[in-house]
């Protein structure tokens, strides 16, 4: 009986790693960054609505929910594919009426349409009654603007972003894709910030006064009349992905310090436009 019991559970643990979706999104102190910064650069009004929208148990830190749409995709199956994006091979470029589309073709399933989509959402706050979850749309929007800021969720469609193609990092096994989401986020935390988080979104806030200062209005700045710009987000992702992510990477490559200190530059600049665009857009969107 003992032995029948293994076999079960063993199976059920086989089929969550076969039928399970391949994750895309950044580790939870990427989105935690991201979210973070956002807040601290909210003005009046659009801090008030994101506190108003949070779950009581956020007790007012969009950060602590900014995991939340990682968290739903196996209870919201529906969701898995509006984290990222599948380009052409080696086109390098993205178009939304040819790559925002999910595996079965259907159009505007991905991670700049859920952001278009839910900005649209956001905007009826404020009417009585929306007839939308606007807590859920913030949590969505919040989520999915850290997504779209990590190349790899910009990818080629052959290797989904990275994820099937193999590599060490360091000594460690893992997929590219997993380098970017997560590796060298917590590598810099452990090398330069005793495994804080804090630490880490902390420079990265000094930067943003700092270092790059003079970049912070563009990357506020959408068209006129428009409140979110998913469509720039992407074709910087997948750039940045090819020029960076995917270059001098093949199967069971070895990536190191050379790597590590090339690459970290562009991780933390990533999600500092992730954390003043996420901010920009809320303060659009609840002015």
């Amino acid at each position: 009986m003992k032995m029948e019991c293994c076999r079960v559970y063993a199976f059920a643990f086989v089929s969550v790693l076969i039928f399970s979706p391949v994750v895309h999104s950044w580790g939870v102190d990427g989105h935690l960054t991201v979210c973070r910064i956002a807040q601290s650069r909210l003005s009046e009004a659009a801090a008030d609505a994101v506190k108003k929208l949070l779950p009581v148990s956020a007790e007012g830190d969009l950060g602590s929910e900014c995991s939340w749409a990682d968290r739903v995709k196996f209870r919201y199956h529906w969701s898995s594919a509006l984290h990222y994006i599948d380009t052409p091979d080696d086109l390098c470029t993205f178009q939304y009426n040819r790559d925002c589309k999910d595996e079965n073709g259907v159009m505007d399933r991905c991670v700049a349409g859920a952001i278009n989509n839910y900005t649209t959402q956001l905007l009826t706050y404020g009417n009585a009654p929306s007839k939308y979850n606007l807590t859920e749309a913030l949590l969505f929007l919040s989520h999915f603007m850290g997504d779209i800021h990590q190349p790899l969720h910009v990818g080629f469609t052959s290797d989904r972003g990275g994820n099937t193609i193999d590599v060490h990092w360091y000594n460690t096994k893992t997929v590219l894709h997993h380098v970017w989401d997560t590796s060298m986020i917590e590598t810099s935390e452990t090398r330069s910030y005793n495994s804080n988080s804090d630490g880490f979104i902390d420079a990265i806030q000094t930067n943003i006064t700092g270092e790059w200062a003079d970049q912070v209005k563009a990357w506020e700045t959408c068209g006129s009349n428009t409140t979110a710009c998913p469509n720039t987000y992407a074709s910087e992702g997948i750039k940045a992905a090819c020029d960076w992510a995917y270059k001098g990477v093949s199967e069971d490559s070895v990536l190191q310090d050379d790597y590590f200190q090339s690459r970290i530059p562009i991780v933390t600049w990533r999600l500092a436009q992730g954390g003043v665009r996420l901010a920009a857009t809320l303060n659009r969107i609840f002015a």
